[in-house]
């Protein structure tokens, strides 16, 4: 055996042990990292001045909230360590836990809860309601502040512990005290994650690590609630708009977690081995479509009505979700199955009239101006949502110019007041989670309070004594018969439509576990094997 030949043989063994060792390495190292595709890409990044789910979703990464819901759908502290209430339920007194430090450094304090609280106040529907009912905010001391009502109110801690969008995240005082109505320009947060902004590009992935300092409750955590224990050392979320790349690459073990896939790839994730189907949020969602109250047509009262009449929920759901055992035509505006659920009368949103809506356009004087309708191509279960109200107003009398455009400019598109014709538009879809609308507060779109509403402006002094006498009501069958009373404004005014209730599972590699059940999906408790 030659000198060289005994060289050659040695440099194998030690190439071989090389890459097996780096092999090694690799695989502990991509246990430490998820990779999570969210339901569409994210450019915003301000969970108060937008309330699109992605961006509510990356709050829910570097913020924390002083209250939390469970699993039970009960309110929790979370910030909070205590509070106390007044005799007559007038103020409230907060103590913040020990160990809470913002992602620079410094202790959170109540001077940065108050603004944090101000600001959700002036964009979230619950928040608007509370602020309502706020005389006085006052700092005690660091840890300690108190919130002062003009009178009592029954929804204090249901609408700190908001689940979805717009959450009261908890901010520095100096980006809390951010206008509202603009972007915040600063990604510091107490939460379980450090966003990264060096490593991040929308359009591509975001990067969250895991945060060192974050101290969790001593809780199980329990739907949004409880300890936020983090267990892989850092989430990068990929922006990948293609369903069926997405689909590709959770087989390939490229990515770890789906939020949402299409329903009509779900046969391909459940046949792999691979690959498990997650119900992580068994409450589900609500398709709705938001009318432009503030531009023709759909200034005029009677012609939204029309619209409404040409609705056929099951249309929507077979266009969107397909397979009937994951939706439910409802004309409930408060989900079905919930204590405030209502039918609508005269199968309004179920069955529709064409012959009425057109006679009510002709009564309205409806000019024949094309609806502009905005399409989200990138956002999979919304895509077919448009289509579909296209043909049903087109039969109902309406014309309609359907506008395609990605989801991120859809959302950016929706803030504009201007008429469709300097672009700005008359109707758009979404959906929501079913959590965010069990109530006539919690329920952004029943907001009627002019430019202080949701996309759409909608102003109507009667829906909001509605809500204001909702809001006070401290008898359970009383305020159902106000929360119906609410439904039956919002259809008596067309103020949006709510067009069927869908459910759709997350997919997830096999080696992943703890995936919570929430109306948000979170990535604490998750671990990769």
């Amino acid at each position: 055996m030659t000198k060289t030949t005994i060289n050659r043989r040695a440099f194998g063994i030690l190439t071989t042990g090389a890459i097996v060792a780096a092999a090694t390495s690799a695989r502990a190292q991509d246990k430490k990292v998820l990779r999570f595709v969210q339901n569409g890409n994210m450019s915003i990044l301000d969970p108060i001045w937008t309330t699109a789910y992605v961006t509510r979703t990356h709050g829910y990464f570097i913020y924390d909230t002083l209250f939390a819901m469970d699993a039970n759908n009960a309110i929790k502290p979370q910030m909070v360590d205590k509070w106390e209430v007044s005799p007559d339920k007038t103020e409230w007194t907060f103590t913040l836990r020990d160990g809470l430090e913002w992602h620079d450094g410094k202790p959170v304090t109540s001077e940065d809860c108050i603004p944090s609280i101000k600001r959700w106040g002036a964009r979230d529907a619950m928040g608007l309601k509370l602020m309502e009912f706020v005389k006085d905010f006052k700092a005690v001391d660091a840890k300690t502040f108190k919130m002062i009502l003009k009178e009592p109110y029954g929804l204090v801690l249901e609408s700190l512990g908001k689940p979805s969008s717009n959450v009261p995240f908890m901010m520095p005082k100096r980006i809390a005290e951010t206008d509202p109505f603009k972007q915040i320009d600063s990604q510091i947060g107490s939460g379980p994650f450090v966003y990264v902004n060096a490593e991040s590009k929308p359009g591509e992935k975001h990067v969250y690590v895991k945060n060192p300092k974050y101290k969790p409750r001593s809780e199980a955590p329990s739907g949004l609630s409880g300890g936020k224990v983090v267990k892989i050392e850092r989430v990068e979320i990929i922006e990948m708009p293609d369903p069926q790349q997405q689909v590709n690459a959770i087989i390939a073990g490229e990515i770890d977690l789906i939020e949402q896939p299409p329903h009509d790839l779900l046969p391909i994730m459940k046949a792999d081995k691979s690959v498990q189907l997650v119900d992580w949020n068994p409450l589900g969602q609500q398709f709705i479509y938001r009318m432009n109250h503030l531009q023709p047509p759909f200034n005029n009262p009677k012609i939204r009505q029309a619209a409404l009449l040409t609705i056929r929920q099951e249309d929507y759901l077979k266009a969107t979700v397909g397979a009937p055992e994951y939706y439910k035509v409802s004309s409930a505006a408060f989900i079905s199955g919930t204590p405030n659920a209502f039918d609508t009368p005269n199968d309004l949103l179920i069955k529709p009239n064409f012959e009425k809506s057109k006679q009510l356009l002709k009564e309205a004087g409806y000019d024949g101006t094309p609806i502009v309708l905005m399409q989200s191509t990138t956002l999979p279960v919304l895509t077919n949502t448009a289509p579909v109200t296209k043909a049903l107003l087109e039969q109902g009398g309406f014309k309609v110019d359907m506008q395609s455009m990605d989801w991120q400019t859809l959302v950016t598109r929706r803030t504009k007041k201007d008429p469709p014709s300097q672009g700005g538009w008359n109707l758009f879809h979404t959906f929501t989670v079913a959590a965010d609308i069990l109530n006539p507060i919690s329920n952004t779109y029943m907001v009627a309070q002019g430019d202080k509403s949701w996309f759409g402006w909608p102003t109507d002094p009667e829906m909001e004594k509605l809500r204001d006498a909702y809001s006070k009501e401290t008898d359970p069958a009383k305020a159902k018969e106000l929360a119906h009373s609410v439904q039956n404004r919002a259809v008596e005014t067309a103020q949006y439509a709510w067009i069927g209730q869908w459910y759709g599972p997350g997919a997830a590699r096999k080696n992943i576990t703890g995936w919570l059940k929430a109306p948000v999906p979170v990535m604490w408790n998750i671990e990769k094997a």
